[in-house]
């Protein structure tokens, strides 16, 4: 039931990447399997993914708050392809009849063309110095550096970028304590990330412990919400 409620998504896929152009991405996720979620895509160049690969960690977080509860969409926020282009990408939740999510149609639209075509026409009429002072590329390093959607294309990619994100290379992981520990997995709980089949072998070898203690850490970090 679910799979015919998305297949005539599948051909608006292809109409929107063919009307909106080559500088728009456009993707089907089907739920069910959200390690291989994808299940069409137009313009995949953008993002250099394909079929039957894994929801994005912004996408896996959406379904972790339950953003799609209280809206239908979550639009124009902020994506870095793996070029390192800045992508404006928007997400439609798609629902069955009691409002569960089934599956999402998401764009993204690469407008880096663009910005290196304004660039060239401002060299046109002023000075390289003053260009370089005032340049949108220093914007875009930013969104580039900052909190964004990744990417990826298994899951030990998504878990990789959480992981890195979280830890952001300042503690060396066998000095962890077990709080900081603790702390790790409720950030990476709080993205979804345990959503994925293999997150917790992925998680436990990357905190260099065992799987039994993931999985204890979350038994008591849900305890600790219900009390």
């Amino acid at each position: 039931m679910q799979e015919h409620k998305l297949n005539k998504y599948i051909k608006l896929v292809e109409f929107l990447g063919k009307v909106l152009g080559p500088d728009y991405e456009v993707v089907l996720h089907d739920l069910k399997n959200k390690t291989s979620s994808i299940i069409a895509i137009a313009n995949n160049h953008i993002s250099g993914r394909s079929v039957g690969e894994p929801l994005t960690d912004i996408e896996f977080n959406a379904i972790a708050m339950s953003n799609y509860k209280n809206s239908d969409y979550l639009i124009n926020f902020d994506a870095a392809s793996k070029t390192k282009n800045v992508l404006r990408s928007s997400t439609m939740f798609i629902k069955d009849e009691t409002k569960e999510l089934i599956g999402m149609l998401c764009i993204n639209f690469d407008d880096s063309r663009y910005r290196t075509l304004s660039e060239e026409v401002l060299q046109l009429c002023h000075p390289n110095e003053l260009i370089m002072e005032n340049s949108i590329y220093e914007s875009v390093n930013s969104i580039l550096n900052d909190s964004q959607e990744n990417f990826s294309e298994s899951i030990g990619e998504v878990t990789e970028s959480v992981l890195s994100e979280t830890l952001q290379g300042n503690i060396p992981v066998d000095r962890l304590t077990q709080e900081e520990r603790i702390n790790i997995v409720d950030i990476l709980n709080q993205k979804g990330i345990f959503m994925l089949k293999g997150a917790v072998s992925e998680v436990a070898n990357k905190l260099k412990c065992s799987e039994p203690t993931i999985y204890r850490y979350l038994s008591m970090l849900n305890k600790d919400k219900h009390n």
